[in-house]
């Protein structure tokens, strides 16, 4: 019988022989804006991904390739290889491409060289470890001279969840791809001077969840500020709902201000349609589909509102286009 699991670059020397203990290599999970050592849970890319029709994946190849381990234990396998492998007939895939990196932190018990896990067609065999082989020097990074060409080449949607603390270089190379993509990142990113073009610029906008809980590399929870994001359509976003676009006088006074500038500032979603000047709003209206419904990013860095001398909050100014 032919083999349709073609798996390339892994090696797996057990921490004794790396003279290496659990203790030792597991750090205390922080916070995911100090650590990158999180896992996403299974059920939030379910969640997450059953909200996009079918139909995009077919004939597709996935790349997952932000320390996404493959293993014959479930335990060792990152979620989002899993996720694929079990929908990989329904979804109707052409190929699964996932990479191990061979960082300091072992996330997933898979050894101190990275490796790429391929999977082309339907059928299973019942050992992997068998069929594990990888090249020399190769660290399973994203940015790795292989992994580009794996993105450059073979990939058609990338889906992960990459390191916070790396995440600029990610997502500036994955732009410049031109893949399709669904990831995970920072909630407050459509704030922030480094991904903000690419808000404004429509390569890139919010998914339709957020994330509040990873795991540890102890499989603990942890509490983060994460959501996703992606260049997929989205229609009917169900966050529309959150979006109080009303008459400039129907919004509550205590929801809209003026900075020193004589902005103005709104909250809780309200959105004035009527009003034709820029105004700034908090990230909510951004991740809840502003961007759809005929307004624009106006600004090309980080804007802070100061109300009286007293420096706020960062907010996003937008326009009704």
């Amino acid at each position: 019988m032919k083999l349709l699991f073609d798996i390339a670059k892994k090696t797996a020397p057990t921490l004794k022989e790396r003279g290496l203990t659990i203790k030792g290599v597991m750090q205390r999970a922080k916070r995911r804006t100090g650590n990158d050592e999180f896992y996403t849970r299974y059920e939030d890319i379910e969640k997450e991904l059953s909200m996009y029709p079918k139909n995009i994946w077919k004939n597709k190849t996935v790349f997952c390739n932000c320390d996404d381990a493959v293993d014959n234990n479930e335990k060792n396998t990152s979620a989002f290889a899993l996720y694929f492998l079990r929908n990989f007939k329904e979804l109707k895939l052409k190929k699964l491409i996932c990479t191990h990196y061979s960082g300091v932190v072992d996330l997933f018990n898979q050894g101190a060289m990275g490796y790429v896990f391929t999977k082309t067609g339907f059928k299973e065999v019942k050992d992997l470890n068998s069929l594990k082989k990888y090249p020399p020097n190769y660290a399973g990074s994203f940015d790795d001279e292989l992994s580009l060409e794996i993105l450059k080449k073979e990939a058609d949607i990338v889906c992960t969840n990459p390191p916070f603390s790396r995440a600029i270089d990610f997502w500036k190379i994955l732009i410049e791809s031109k893949k399709r993509f669904l990831i995970i990142s920072n909630i407050a990113i459509p704030l922030t001077t480094a991904y903000l073009h690419y808000f404004k610029d429509k390569k890139a906008w919010a998914g339709f969840n957020r994330i509040d809980w990873f795991l540890t590399p102890r499989r603990e929870l942890t509490e983060a500020s994460g959501h996703w994001f992606t260049n997929i359509p989205i229609r009917n976003r169900p966050k529309y709902t959150h979006l109080k676009i009303v008459p400039l006088k129907d919004i509550p006074e205590k929801y809209k201000k003026y900075d020193d500038s004589k902005t103005l500032l709104v909250d809780q979603g309200y959105i004035p349609y009527d009003y034709k000047k820029p105004f700034g709003v908090s990230t909510r209206p951004i991740l809840n589909g502003l961007l759809e419904k005929g307004y624009k990013i106006i600004q090309d860095k980080e804007y802070y509102p100061y109300i009286d001398g007293v420096k706020k909050y960062s907010r996003v100014l937008v326009q009704k286009g």
